[in-house]
This record gives structure tokens, C-alpha cells and sequence, in this order.
């Protein structure tokens, strides 16, 4: 760990007599799904950073890295509470960030009061309209490290290809009416792929990617931003499975967005609820694939446990009469979720 010490000091022009391995304590931070590396440096005068690096050699976690600098500093010089970037070493992908600690929002209010939940997730709202409505201003999605917009490919290929593969078939192993469903899947995402895509879209928001510090709302996570929907974020926070908020407060909390969101830019509301469900459906399957394959073929345990409460979700929601259309996918979000009912793991 020494190393992280040395690069830090040298990388930040840290006085190095006051920031030497014996007054330097380091912790290594265990990361949800990513394969990065997270390094907390607690050093002299409470001055912390957080190194983040991808793994050796990985060249797709360097081009995630570049991305995480570049976006990271584009929202933070708009006022957008991210952590500020300090510095960022290209030749091995290393990141100096200022570390936000450990209290994520998750934490705090997955057993707190829905009236606790409702005064934070306003908050919350607030920061994530001002982050869709002014992160595009002089976005460069020459930043992006995967695609630079939200798309019907990456519906279809990210989504609920992942869903079908990752979960339904590896992790489930089941058998099921493959051109039927791919077909209904393909609707949804042509349908989803109308909505405006001009917005800075996080593609991740949820409980575990905002933290709290000094009582603060602050967002990570955010290095895989594009251009996108507004939608998908909102839906993103509201169906997120690990906090399995109850139906008033996302009601409350859905309205309480479109409201604020009306005060910045001019959105037809009735156009918005439409784009929100399609964007529930598409984010939902997102959410399964996600989960099984990082239980099954990383062997983080963890996510398998939160597979059942997002399949009774999915269940919910091709249940609603918006959904008539999409009956092989309902039959087979029901197998699953039976499967799901029997198997200790999920």
C-alpha cells in the first residue's frame, strides 16, 4: 500500500514530510460490482483522498477511467455536488478524488420513515434535475467511453439482451419463446427510443451511487454518462430494488420531479408518463441481467439476494394495462419470479 501513498504525494505535490507511510493511513474500500480498485488515504490534518484505478492491463477500464475524469470535472465545474477530481494519471488509469466517505443513501433511509425518505428524496430530485437539465450544456461525448447516447441498439443489446441472456438463460437456464419475446422487446425499446434523448443521463442513479456528507446530497458513479432520456434516471432511483421504496413515495416523489423539472424546461407531463413507464420496463430489464451476472459469473453474492424484489417489480409492471403488448415477456418476468419464490439464493 505504500505505493499509493508515494503516488499520491508525488502526484499531488503533498509535502512529503508530513505524508509518509507512518502518518498516512490507508483502506482498501470493497466496491459493489465494479473491478476497480478504491483506496482511502487518511493522511495529516484529516486530509483524505480516495485513488481509484482499474485493473492492470485492462484497457476498457482505462477508456471508464478517462471517462470518470473528463465528465467528473465537467459536472463539478457546473455546480453539480460530485466529488472533485484532483488529478488523474493516464498511464495507469489512477484517479485522486476527494473522498465522500461512507454513508450512502441506501444506508441511511432504507430503514428510515417513508415522511424521512420523502424529505431526502426531494433532495435528491433537485440535484438530479439540475444535473439532466444543465450536465448537457457543453457536454463533449467524446467523453464517453461506451456509447455517447442512449439508444434503441443499447436498449436491445444492454438490456434486455442481458436480461434474456444473463438471467433468464444462464442464471435461470430456462427455455422459452426466444423470436416471440426478442420481437416484444424490440417494440418496447422502438417505442422507449422515442423519447427526447438531450439530456445528461447518469445511467446508474440509485440509492448505493449518492452519498451524504456534512448532510449534503453528493453523487458517484457517474462515468458512464451519455446523452440520454430524462426518464430513465428518475425510474432508475424510484424502481431501485435495494431500496424498495413503497407506492406513495414514488407517487409523491414522481410528481414532486415533473413538478421541478416544469420549472426549468418546458416538458408536456402527460408525454413524460408515457416515456417514464416504457423507460420503468427497459431500466427494470437492465436491473435483472445486471444482477444475475454479477452474482453468477463474478460471484458477488451480494446482488442475487435483490434479483426477487426487482422480478416482483417487473411483474407489476407488465401487469398494467400499458404492457398489453408484451405478453411473452410477461409470461416469461413470471417464471422467472416463481423460480425466483424457490430458489434460497434470490
Amino acid at each position: 500500500m505504500e505505493r499509493y501513498i508515494n503516488a499520491a504525494a508525488e502526484f499531488l505535490g503533498l509535502p512529503k514530510e508530513q505524508w509518509q507511510p507512518d502518518s498516512v493511513r490507508v483502506q482498501a474500500i470493497s466496491p459493489d460490482g465494479s473491478q476497480r480498485q478504491f483506496i482511502r488515504l487518511v493522511g495529516p490534518e484529516k486530509r483524505n483522498i480516495l485513488i481509484i484505478e482499474p485493473p492492470e492491463g485492462d484497457d476498457i477500464g482505462m477508456q471508464e477511467a478517462a471517462s470518470a475524469c473528463s465528465i467528473g470535472k465537467h459536472l463539478y465545474r457546473l455546480g453539480i455536488p460530485v466529488a472533485e477530481i484532483y488529478g488523474f494519471d493516464p498511464e495507469n488509469g489512477r484517479l485522486f478524488v476527494e473522498d465522500l466517505g461512507d454513508t450512502r443513501l441506501y444506508d441511511m433511509l432504507a430503514p428510515a420513515t417513508e415522511d424521512t425518505q420523502l424529505y431526502w428524496y426531494k433532495q435528491v430530485v433537485d440535484v438530479l434535475c439540475r444535473m439532466q437539465t444543465q450536465g448537457v450544456e457543453k457536454f463533449s461525448t467524446t467523453w464517453c467511453w461506451d456509447t455517447p447516447r442512449y439508444d434503441r441498439y443499447l436498449m436491445q443489446e444492454r438490456e434486455s439482451g442481458y436480461f434474456l441472456h444473463a438471467l433468464c438463460r444462464d442464471f435461470f437456464s430456462l427455455s422459452f419463446e426466444w423470436q416471440r419475446v426478442e420481437e416484444e422487446c424490440r417494440l418496447l425499446a422502438g417505442r422507449a427510443g422515442r423519447a427526447p434523448a438531450d439530456f445528461f443521463l447518469h445511467r446508474d442513479f440509485q440509492s448505493r451511487n449518492i452519498m451524504i456528507k456534512d448532510n449534503r446530497i453528493r453523487i458517484i458513479d457517474f462515468q458512464g454518462g451519455r446523452l440520454g432520456p430524462l426518464a430513465y434516471d428518475l425510474a432508475s432511483l424510484l424502481i431501485d430494488p435495494y431500496m424498495a421504496l413503497s407506492s406513495r413515495v414514488k407517487k409523491t416523489i414522481k410528481e414532486y420531479y415533473v413538478s421541478r423539472l416544469c420549472e426549468i424546461v418546458s416538458y408536456d407531463p402527460a408525454q413524460f408518463e408515457r416515456e417514464y413507464f416504457l423507460l420503468c420496463l427497459q431500466r427494470n430489464l437492465q436491473i435483472l441481467g445486471a444482477f444475475a451476472f454479477l452474482s453468477r459469473q463474478r460471484n458477488k453474492v451480494f446482488f442475487a439476494r435483490f434479483i426477487k424484489p426487482a422480478l416482483q417489480t417487473l411483474n407489476t409492471l407488465l401487469a398494467k394495462p400499458e404492457a398489453a403488448d408484451y405478453g411473452g415477456l410477461r409470461k416469461l418476468a413470471r417464471q422467472c419470479l416463481l423460480l425466483s419464490m424457490s430458489n434460497e439464493n434470490c
